[in-house]
Parts: C-alpha cells; structure tokens; sequence
C-alpha cells in the first residue's frame, strides 16, 4: 500500500471518530435535555393541580356557604342560584357530568333570573317593568322551591366548607 493511501484512511478514520465523538456528545446532551424538560413539565404539573386544588377549594368554601344560607332562607333562592350557577359553572369536578341535570333546580331558577338587572341596572326600568320581573321571579322561586332545596342538600353534602367557615353562623 502507499503511503498516501495509509495517510487517507488514518485521516478519514480520525475525521470519522472525531464525528462519532461530536454525535455521541449531542446524544448525550439532548439525553440530559430531555430528562431536564419531562423534570419541569412534572413540576409543573403539580404546581398546576395545586393550584387548581386551591381554586376548587375556594370555590367549595363559597357554594357550600351560598347553599347553607338558601337552606336556612337567609339567602333568596333567585340571588343564591345566580351566583351559586356562576361559581358551580367554574369548578373542576374530578368527572365530567352536566350541571344542567345534577342541579336542575337550581339550574332553571338562574335560567330565569340569569338575564334580569341587577343593582344600579334596575333603575333604568320603571316601577311597573320592576314588578313585573320581581313577579316572574317570585314565582319561579316559589314553583321550583323543592328542587332548589333538594339541590341545596345535594351541595352542602358534595362540598365541603373551608376549617373555620362551616361554624358561620347566619342571622
């Protein structure tokens, strides 16, 4: 063999190992890259069910303490199923189910209060359109008291009070 022949392949197999070696080190990084990404993607993970056990936590305190002030009618039925429906809608229930059939009372009484003013909004109205809105609300609280009360049980059962909030005490 000649000399430039041996000096070719001592050179292409140092180019060719040194290559290897770069790949291998590549490897090597996006191994430890990898690693470092599924570190902080289960970090954050448990950062995003803690906060959401917080959240839901929150929520709990504010429907229980909602339900037990309607169950005591220290609440009326038309003002607790419009914010209790508001705070239940924003909850993260462990299973998916429609809310529309595991509160139905409480479901159809925000169904006819969810679109009457409210506060400051009221004043725009005259007295007759007033009565008039305050009637259909009467009624739809007295025809679907039961349910609501039902419903009411149901809640103050499936959500638990924050420590502390479930002596509150309703005058």
């Amino acid at each position: 063999m000649s000399t430039t022949l041996i000096i070719a392949i001592v050179i292409g197999a140092a180019i060719i190992a040194g290559l290897a070696f770069y790949a291998g080190q590549l490897l090597y990084k996006l191994k430890e890259q990898n690693k470092l990404i599924a570190k902080k993607q289960v970090e954050h993970e448990q950062k995003l069910a803690a906060s959401k056990a917080k959240r839901n936590a929150k929520l709990a305190d504010s429907i229980h303490l909602i339900a037990r002030a309607m169950n005591e009618e220290q609440c009326e039925f038309s003002e607790g199923c419009l914010r209790i429906w508001v705070l239940i809608s924003q909850y993260s229930f462990a299973e998916e189910f429609e809310l529309s059939e595991r509160y139905p009372g409480i479901f159809k009484m925000y169904e006819v209060v969810k679109d009457m003013p409210t506060h400051d909004a009221r004043k725009k109205y005259s007295k007759k359109e007033i009565f008039k809105m305050d009637t259909a609300r009467w009624r739809a609280e007295e025809q679907h008291s039961d349910e609501i009360k039902a419903d009411c049980a149901r809640i103050i059962e499936e959500f638990k009070a924050a420590p502390g909030s479930e002596n509150v005490v309703f005058n």
